[in-house]
């Protein structure tokens, strides 16, 4: 059981601080979000003169919140449909069943994780978005369009993300099978830092 606590820590470690530091950029890139879909709005069917940047802006920040808002979501568990199965199980079936499907979903998240570095690095990751600019001098005075790589980065970086939760929550599994169930508990939100 001591080599399993050892090796669940640096992740819940790690996790837990990427969980409040995600919880704090997933709420500005909603905050941004909201801001940018109120202006179209208002350009759009206030003054009739829909502007070309806040839709492409709002789904910028919709992708960063959700690579950063995603892993804390798989963190916490909760999926009824799996939970309803695992209570209808007798013994140590519900943690076998458990330690399978996360086995299965870090076969995924893998592949994922490989889809998301070829949107980064491939071929999508070299154009420039249509509307989006950001500058690139300290006066302001030059300007370049934000590149899709930055946008497709976040899929990276959230599958990233859940690969870790995902490896932390196999060795919680596989202790609770092994007959430690204190170490098999959910993150609550103390290791979750806050974020609910």
């Amino acid at each position: 059981m001591g080599v399993i606590r050892a090796a669940v820590r640096p992740f819940h470690l790690v996790n837990s601080w990427a969980h409040r530091v995600g919880h704090v950029i997933g709420v500005v890139a909603i905050a941004l979000m909201v801001v940018a879909i109120l202006i179209q709005v208002w350009f759009r069917y206030v003054l009739n003169n829909a502007l070309p940047w806040p839709d492409e802006a709002a789904r910028f920040c919709m992708l960063w919140m959700t690579g950063f808002v995603a892993p804390a979501a798989f963190r916490r568990g909760g999926f009824v449909a799996i939970d309803m199965v695992r209570l209808a199980l007798p013994g140590r079936l519900p943690q076998l069943l458990s330690l399978v499907l996360l086995c299965f979903s870090l076969a995924v998240l893998v592949v994922a994780l490989r889809i998301g570095w070829a949107e980064v690095t491939g071929f999508g990751g070299r154009f420039m978005t249509a509307s989006l600019w950001v500058p690139v001098s300290v006066d302001m005075s030059e300007w370049m369009r934000v590149p899709r790589s930055w946008m497709m980065a976040s899929l990276l970086v959230g599958i990233g993300l859940m690969v870790l939760v995902n490896i932390e929550l196999v060795l919680r599994t596989l202790g609770a099978l092994l007959g430690d169930e204190e170490i098999a508990r959910a993150p609550g939100a103390e290791a979750m830092g806050g974020v609910e």
